[in-house]
């Protein structure tokens, strides 16, 4: 007998040979400058999606429809985009400037044009990490229509069941539907996708916005509509990538102009000179953690510190928020609005102009009175963007020629991530990182460590992270597998090993920076992928993410100030 061991090829080898084919087909069709998504040419990336089956899209590779799955996209992706044959991605190119009005979709900022009845624009200006984002999501928007083409075509030459007919008629009317007409619609949606009245009842509010509160019935419509051309005429949805934006990716150009702007922006208030300490986060929590407490005494007098925040973060309490701003704008807060394109905004706090007394935070007075610090502020990167932003950022400074290197003396990461153990608002604090698709890796010193954020009722896990590729490229299979061997994975997230890789570079390689640098990495937990009805598709955070968030973030100005 044979003591060759039979070697079958398990689902999560499977899982990560298609991450790497999508990659690779992406950058590939990137470079040939247009596909179609369901013609030849997106047949790679198509197959790879539904071995892969990321469990962002739940059931995509089954017959019925994805709902959940569908409203995750439909949020990241510009309002109407399901009415567009043709899908241009390119650079910044003026369209700010011209009559085309802007949509932003809501979960993600991106600046989008629709340029006539069939072309949807999206500008890039973000790297490649946005690129893959897009064309993952676009390939199952494109997946899913024709799911619903395959249930509503009766023949090749284009007969249609009665559901269909009785679909359209209800979307192309003029008038605002009653509820009888509405439900009627729905049952025959409910048909055409293989779910029940009931689940589309459940999804259908979340679908609906002001100006069209029948959108889930639209999108349906348009997605199996221009599926049918596709299937009928052969009229096929095509991507393309504009020549200017083929020219200019991996430049560094948008994150080159973000860093000098900052810089001058230092450099014309002198603050250049004194000690820097970076942290990336979002653009409120060391704001209210620092002018909270006064510019809200009656509130804060009365309630647990967590509790004020938490008020602040209520959707509905602009009025909590406007009196922190103009308290942080009054004592020393410089804001920098993004000019670039980078869609990174950044604070600038000035420590010399901080009433300390009015903090709740312990602090080195004598200390804080001789280094005067600068904290620089910068909302969140998005994937591989990171790299190029803190690579710039980090680089002397060159205005009249003359080189200034930053005193550099902290680097803060705190962002969301994903969980394998544990759940939303839990707390991960990486050792190292490690990019996915290769086995780099990035072990460092973290300042952070699970006694720093102990005794607070959250659950605390200390270990390896892994940077994806994209937030909608996982499933379970691989991420048992990076929890469960020795890489001993407790999480995953999409900026890490990019930030890291910049750092280890100003500091270690091209000496920009201090190479004893300090860092600081933390992350709370937005979903657990590993849990059924846990993923990002799920829903957002609510409330459980505020209490993380201000934790890791006191923590880290503790650190600086003392």
């Amino acid at each position: 007998m044979s003591n060759k061991k039979h070697h079958a090829r398990t689902r999560a080898q499977e899982s990560s040979n298609a991450i790497e084919r999508m990659y690779i087909t992406m950058r590939h069709l990137f470079n040939r400058g247009f596909y179609k998504p369901m013609g030849v040419s997106g047949e790679t990336l198509r197959e790879a999606l539904l071995l892969l089956r990321p469990e962002i899209y739940g059931s995509i590779g089954e017959e019925k429809a994805e709902l959940e799955g569908l409203l995750y996209v439909v949020d990241r992706l510009p309002e109407g985009i399901e009415e567009c044959t043709f899908i241009n991605l390119t650079s910044d190119e003026g369209y700010a400037n011209s009559h085309f009005k802007v949509i932003i979709p809501p979960k993600r900022r991106r600046n989008c044009y629709r340029i006539d009845d069939e072309q949807m624009n999206i500008e890039i200006t973000r790297g490649r990490s946005e690129i893959y984002d897009i064309l993952t999501h676009i390939t199952f928007l494109f997946v899913e229509s024709h799911k619903i083409s395959k249930r509503v075509l009766i023949d090749e030459n284009g007969a249609t069941t009665r559901d269909w007919i009785k679909l359209e008629k209800a979307v192309t009317t003029k008038k605002k539907l009653t509820q009888k007409e509405r439900e009627i619609a729905l049952t025959h949606t409910a048909n055409i996708l293989g779910r029940t009245f009931n689940e589309l009842l459940e999804v259908y509010d979340d679908f609906a916005i002001p100006t069209q509160p029948e959108r889930l019935l639209h999108i349906v419509y348009w997605l199996g509509k221009l599926a049918l051309e596709e299937v009928v005429n052969n009229n096929k949805r095509t991507v393309t990538f504009s020549p200017v934006l083929r020219e200019r990716l991996g430049h560094h150009i948008h994150g080159e102009i973000w860093a000098n702007n900052i810089k001058d922006v230092l450099h014309k208030n002198e603050l250049l000179e004194r000690p820097i300490h970076v942290i990336s986060a979002n653009m409120h929590s060391v704001m209210n953690t620092l002018f909270a407490p006064n510019a809200l005494k009656p509130l804060a007098s009365k309630n647990d510190i967590f509790e004020v925040y938490e008020a602040i973060s209520h959707k509905d309490n602009k009025d909590l928020r406007d009196k922190v701003t103009k308290e942080a704008l009054q004592k020393g807060m410089l804001y920098i609005e993004d000019t670039s394109g980078t869609n990174i905004n950044v604070q600038v706090f000035d420590t010399e102009k901080i009433d300390f007394s009015k903090v709740d935070i312990d602090v080195d007075q004598e200390k804080l009175k001789a280094e005067k610090p600068i904290i620089i502020v910068m909302d969140y990167a998005f994937g591989e963007q990171a790299y190029e932003t803190i690579d710039e950022l980090l680089k002397p400074y060159k205005p009249n020629g003359k080189k200034t290197h930053l005193y550099v003396d902290s680097i803060s990461i705190m962002g969301k991530a994903g969980i394998l153990e544990g759940g939303k608002g839990d707390i991960m604090i990486p050792s190292a990182h490690i990019f996915e698709g290769t086995a780099d890796n990035y072990p460092f010193k973290n300042e952070l460590c699970t006694a720093d954020l102990e005794g607070q009722g959250l659950k605390i896990f200390e270990g390896a992270m892994i940077t994806v590729l994209g937030t909608s490229l996982q499933n379970k299979d691989i991420l048992k597998f990076f929890h469960s061997s020795t890489w001993n994975v407790i999480g995953l997230e999409m900026e890490g090993a990019h930030y890291q890789k910049a750092i280890q570079a100003a500091s270690k390689v091209r000496g920009s920076i201090n190479e004893d640098v300090k860092v600081r990495y933390a992350y709370y937990a937005s979903d657990n992928p590993l849990e059924t009805g846990g993923t990002l598709a799920s829903g957002g955070l609510g409330t459980s993410g505020v209490k993380p968030t201000y934790l890791i973030t006191r923590k880290i100005l503790q650190q600086i100030f003392n």
